[in-house]
């Protein structure tokens, strides 16, 4: 069994927890070292007691917490050599614990295994990453501007996934942002659309996803039901929406639900 937990999903911090009730993961750590341990006390998890966390690249909205939290508990931290090269100018002493892996490689920790691959974003080398326990597998992909066959591959067979709904386009277009910002957010090292993340949700559905997230929302350039609609018309454009299937949108500034597979 493993459990996904968002505790911030937006363009302001994004933390996420996967577990499998033995071994924890952090996956960034965009928000305070304080809101996270609060966060994983209400889940019943000791800071301590986490296996590693897992970097996807090192925009402030990602690493704004992994400083203090390194500094508190020296915790392993994977992401890729690039990421890695930048974390280290960055924070003190964290040679120490960084554990670089090249995206498209695995590895395991604790009593999980690890895939990593590529995405297009602005970063040194970012890269999104699916956990599985052999039985059941969780992918998360947020922060990038196009969808690759890399990205594709990464997610497929997995039954739970946390997909970007960064934007609705027009309103990116005709919002106040200046113009190279619009041009970065909108381009093909960017971020996801609405629709472009319904259509990664839809081909992650159709290799076997049951419950669908939407994360990484823009304050400014979307809408939780926005993203949803856009999202769902999407799915059922292309037949009834299946039994089973859960489509939800993470919170941005507090804890989600608990999802299970």
């Amino acid at each position: 069994m493993l459990t996904l937990t968002t505790l911030a999903s937006g363009s302001s911090g994004n933390c996420t927890l996967l577990s499998d009730g033995e071994t924890h993961l952090l996956l960034d750590a965009g928000i305070s070292c304080r809101r996270i341990c609060t966060a994983l006390a209400a889940l019943k998890i000791a800071p301590e007691s986490l296996s590693a966390v897992l970097i996807t690249h090192e925009h402030s909205d990602h690493i704004s917490g992994l400083a203090t939290l390194h500094k508190r508990f020296q915790l392993p931290i994977y992401t890729s050599p690039g990421t890695a090269r930048q974390l280290c100018y960055r924070i003190a002493a964290l040679e120490d614990v960084v554990r670089p892996c090249p995206p498209g490689n695995s590895f395991t920790a604790g009593g999980l295994d690890i895939e990593t691959f590529p995405i297009s974003h602005d970063a040194a080398e970012p890269m999104g990453f699916a956990v599985s326990d052999g039985n059941r597998k969780a992918a998360l992909v947020t922060d990038l501007g196009v969808v690759t066959e890399a990205v594709r591959r990464g997610m497929a067979g997995a039954q739970l996934v946390l997909v970007e709904a960064n934007h609705d386009v027009e309103w990116v277009r005709s919002g106040p942002y200046p113009y190279y910002l619009k041009e970065r957010i909108l381009g093909r090292q960017g971020h996801l659309s609405n629709e472009d993340g319904g259509a990664l949700a839809l081909g992650a559905v159709q290799s076997g996803a049951r419950t669908v997230v939407l994360g990484h929302l823009s304050r400014k350039n979307n809408t939780p039901q926005r993203a949803f609609n856009a999202v769902n018309a999407i799915l059922s454009a292309y037949g009834p929406r299946e039994a089973g299937l859960t489509l939800s949108v993470a919170p941005r500034d507090q804890t989600g639900p608990v999802y299970t597979v």
